[in-house]
C-alpha cells in the first residue's frame, strides 16, 4: 500500500512553493538590488514579516485547488499596505511604540495568513484548530531544515576555505539569507504533500520537551529565590521573565497539538496540567510586578503592551487549565484544549492589531 511518504512528487506540485521562494528571495534581496544598507535603514526589522508572510501566501494560493482571486487580490493589498505602513512610520530608534509596530506587525500578518490558511472561513473552529496544528509542525520542520542548511554552509565554507576562496561574505548574502526565509515555505510543502511525516515526529518531541520544561521551570523558580532577584525593581529581569511566560506557553500550545491526534497519555496530560498551573503563577508573579511598575512610573507603549499580553496569557490559561483538569478528571478529551485555543485566536489577533496601529497615534513617537 503506497503512503505519501513513498509517493513521487510531481513538478507540478513543486512549481508553485518555488513560486513562494522566489518571491521571498526577491523581496529579501532588495536592500541589495536598491543597493542601500539594511542596518542603516532597519529594512529587516520592518519587513521579515511580510517577506515570510508573502512567500507562505502565494505558496498556498498556487497550490490551491480552487483559486479565490478576489481573496488573491485582497491578500496582496493587505500585504501592500502594511509594508506601506510600516514605512510611513518615523524611524525606530528612541520610540517604544514604533519598535512595538516593528516587533508585533508580523504577528497580525501571522493572524492574517491564518485567515488565509483556513480559508477565511471564520466560523469553523475546526479549521482555526488544524491552523495551531500546522504552526507546531512548521515549527519542527523549519526548525529542522534550518539546522540542516547550517550545517552546509559550514561545510561549504569550510571547503572553499581549504582552497583560500574565502566565500563566508558572499555564501551569507545571497544563500544563507535566501534559505532563512524560504525555510517555513519549504517546511509547508512537506507538512502539505507529506503529512504523516510530521505527525509521526510532533508528539514524539511533545512528550520529550514537555517534562523537561516542567522541571527546568520548577528548578528556575528555586533559583529565583536562592538568586535574591526581583521582578518588582529589575526591569532587565521582567522582560526575561515575561519572554519566558511568552515562550512556555507556546510550549503547552505545542505539546498539546502533539498529544491531540494520539491515544489518552496520563503522564503526559498531567505533566501539562502542572506544566499549566506553573505558568499560571509565573504569570501572577510577572503581572503584579507590571503593576507594580505601572503604580510607580504610569503607563508607557513598553509597559502597556506587557500588561495586555500578560492578561491575555492569564485568561486563555485558566480556560486551559480548567480544560486540563476535565480531561484528567473527568475523562474529557485532549482535544477540548485544543478548541479552546481556537477560539481564543482572534482576542491575541485584535491585540497584536490596537499595538500595531493604535498604539503609535495613541502613545506618539516616544
Amino acid at each position: 500500500m503506497e503512503t505519501d511518504l513513498s509517493r513521487k512528487t510531481e513538478w507540478k506540485e513543486l512549481l508553485p512553493m518555488l513560486a513562494g521562494c522566489l518571491l521571498a528571495a526577491l523581496l529579501v534581496k532588495i536592500p541589495l538590488l536598491a543597493g542601500f544598507d539594511p542596518d542603516e535603514e532597519t529594512f529587516y526589522a520592518k519587513h521579515i514579516g511580510i517577506i515570510v508572510f508573502a512567500g507562505l501566501s502565494l505558496y498556498l494560493f498556487l497550490a490551491g485547488k480552487d483559486k479565490n482571486w478576489l481573496l488573491g487580490g485582497i491578500s496582496l493589498l493587505v500585504y501592500a499596505l502594511s509594508a506601506l505602513y510600516i514605512n510611513l512610520l518615523p524611524e525606530g530608534e528612541g520610540s517604544d511604540s514604533v519598535l512595538l509596530a516593528y516587533i508585533h506587525l508580523p504577528l497580525v500578518l501571522w493572524s492574517f495568513y491564518g485567515l488565509i490558511f483556513i480559508g477565511f472561513d471564520r466560523k469553523d473552529p475546526g479549521r482555526r484548530i488544524g491552523y495551531i496544528r500546522y504552526n507546531g509542525d512548521l515549527a519542527i520542520l523549519t526548525a529542522l531544515i534550518l539546522i540542516a542548511g547550517g550545517i552546509l554552509t559550514a561545510v561549504t565554507i569550510g571547503l572553499f576555505s581549504a582552497i583560500d576562496m574565502h566565500i563566508e561574505d558572499l555564501y551569507m548574502e545571497n544563500v544563507a539569507l535566501v534559505g532563512l526565509v524560504a525555510a517555513p515555505i519549504v517546511a509547508t510543502f512537506i507538512i502539505r504533500s507529506y503529512p504523516s511525516l510530521t505527525n509521526r515526529i510532533a508528539p514524539v518531541i511533545a512528550a520529550i520537551f514537555s517534562p523537561l520544561v516542567l522541571l527546568t521551570l520548577l528548578i528556575f523558580l528555586v533559583a529565583i529565590v536562592a538568586a535574591g532577584k526581583d521582578p518588582y525593581s529589575d526591569r532587565e529581569f521582567l522582560l526575561i521573565f515575561n519572554l519566558m511566560l511568552l515562550g512556555v506557553t507556546a510550549i503547552i500550545v505545542f505539546t498539546v497539538t502533539g498529544m491531540s491526534n494520539r491515544k489518552r497519555q496520563p503522564f503526559s496530560q498531567w505533566t501539562l496540567f502542572l506544566l499549566s498551573i506553573v505558568t499560571l503563577a509565573i504569570d501572577l508573579i510577572a503581572l503584579s510586578a507590571i503593576l507594580y511598575r505601572l503604580g510607580e512610573y504610569g503607563f508607557t507603549p513598553n509597559r502597556t503592551a506587557v500588561l495586555g499580553a500578560n492578561l491575555l496569557v492569564l485568561v486563555n490559561m485558566i480556560f486551559m487549565t480548567i480544560d486540563l483538569w476535565k480531561v484528567l478528571f473527568r475523562g474529557k478529551e485532549i482535544g477540548r484544549v485544543e478548541l479552546t485555543l481556537a477560539r481564543y485566536l482572534p482576542i491575541y489577533a485584535l491585540w497584536t492589531v490596537i499595538v500595531t496601529f493604535l498604539f503609535p497615534l495613541l502613545f506618539g513617537w516616544r
